[in-house]
């Protein structure tokens, strides 16, 4: 197995491909500061977060984020429209803007690397930095309007076959075999739940997880190529 040559400070990454899907922020401009209506955002999304992953999204109110950010109430609409707007801001920054790289991401860039590698490392990637947005995602998903849960969805399929593409090319099968789709919806979803899943192994080191579960990621993938769908 090839060693391998990144680290999660110093990946070498080449920026990952943009996705055009985002959720839609509102603009707010009742603050001409620019720096201070930043700033204001950011306490407030920050409280935000811990108060919708420690009570829940419907049961936070605006008061409480104000209280918690030391915003004021009365000058909290300068900052953000409501508590839909700082959901959407938050995912945008834990989700869609997390920094993780994609595993198609990581097989393009790193063919020198071993399949098993470059899925560890993706694996500990998304975990580390996107835990809070996966939470946060998958707690506040019933709380999302039509049009966000469709730009969500939107942003899954296109991983979903990007790396279907990806497996194609690794076990050499036809293009648009219907089980390369199967797969790689399943890797993601091993990746997506790892984080609401991780109190049940808190006492394990977290490359051993990485590791084992990228295993068996990687026999998965290559069992494609063994067996017809006939078989």
């Amino acid at each position: 197995m090839k060693p391998i040559q990144h680290t999660p400070d110093s990946s070498g990454l080449e920026p990952a491909r943009p996705v055009k899907n985002e959720l839609l922020e509102a603009r707010v401009a009742g603050v001409r500061n620019a720096s201070l209506a930043e700033k204001r955002r950011e306490q407030i999304c920050d409280a935000a977060l811990e108060l919708f992953l420690q009570k829940g999204f419907a049961s936070t109110t605006i008061r409480d984020i104000c209280a918690r950010s030391g915003v004021n109430q009365a000058s909290i609409y300068d900052y953000i429209s409501n508590k839909n707007d700082i959901l959407r801001r938050l995912l945008n920054r834990l989700w869609f803007r997390s920094g993780a790289p994609s595993l198609p991401d990581l097989l393009e860039q790193h063919p020198e690397n071993s399949l098993q590698d470059n899925v560890a490392f993706y694996l500990k990637e998304f975990w580390s930095k996107r835990r809070k947005g996966t939470l946060l995602a998958y707690r506040t998903v019933p709380h999302l309007t039509k049009e966000d849960r469709k730009t969500m969805r939107a942003r899954d399929e296109q991983l979903i076959s990007r790396l279907a593409e990806s497996i194609e090319d690794l076990t050499q099968l036809p293009e648009n075999d219907p089980r390369t789709l199967v797969v790689a919806n399943l890797v993601l979803f091993m990746a997506s739940f790892g984080p609401l899943r991780d109190w049940l192994h808190q006492d394990l080191d977290n490359d051993l997880v990485a590791d084992t579960v990228a295993a068996a990621i990687v026999a998965m993938i290559e069992n494609l190529a063994r067996y017809s769908p006939e078989q």
